[in-house]
């Protein structure tokens, strides 16, 4: 069991036999009464997010989940992975897995998050390399600092970037705000 003292983000916690996964924790100490816990809870199976206090002697189960490497090969109306050991093939709802689905590039490898057998999320790597796929030319003169435009990445998503950014650059993305990192190439 983890106490509430050992909460950090990105810890997995099993709450009334479901997984989650802790988004934002705040240790909280009033000036009468007893200290507690904010949290944010990601439930790991339908995506949705929690928040919850718990008191400083609450205790939470620890879930049964394991992390495979698995290559992401394709999307249709699920996600497939494929097990880099076993070939075994899984699928996983985009709609658990949110905004990474639109940061998956074919061929990659990724971690597959695994629930009493079964495949519930992934976990990116924090940051990715993708091409932009359209995006509006610059217009020489604009360069005010901090201007952005949209660009719309291979993968589908979109980012906000800064103006020198064309068509066919390969952009670094950080995936657990998923905002624009760095050009890398052009």
């Amino acid at each position: 069991m983890y106490s509430v003292s050992d909460f950090r983000n990105g810890l997995k916690v099993l709450i009334d036999g479901a997984p989650y996964e802790i988004v934002y924790f705040q240790h909280v100490k009033p000036g009468k009464g007893g200290a507690f816990v904010r949290t944010k809870l990601k439930h790991l199976l339908q995506g949705n997010v929690l928040d919850k206090t718990f008191r400083a002697s609450e205790k939470v189960g620890i879930p049964d989940i394991t992390v495979v490497d698995m290559q992401f090969l394709y999307a249709d109306d699920s996600c497939h992975f494929m097990n880099t050991e076993t070939y075994d093939q899984v699928a996983i709802s985009p709609d658990v897995l949110g905004d990474t689905a639109l940061f998956l590039k074919e061929n990659e490898i990724v971690k597959v998050l695994v629930f009493n057998g079964e495949a519930v999320n992934i976990e990116l790597p924090s940051f990715v390399e993708l091409a932009v796929a359209e995006c509006e030319p610059g217009v020489k003169g604009d360069t005010v600092s901090g201007a952005s435009k949209s660009a719309k990445l291979e993968t589908g998503g979109t980012v906000q970037v800064p103006l020198f950014i064309n068509e066919g650059d390969v952009l670094k993305i950080d995936t657990r705000s998923n905002e624009y990192v760095e050009r890398v190439s052009k």
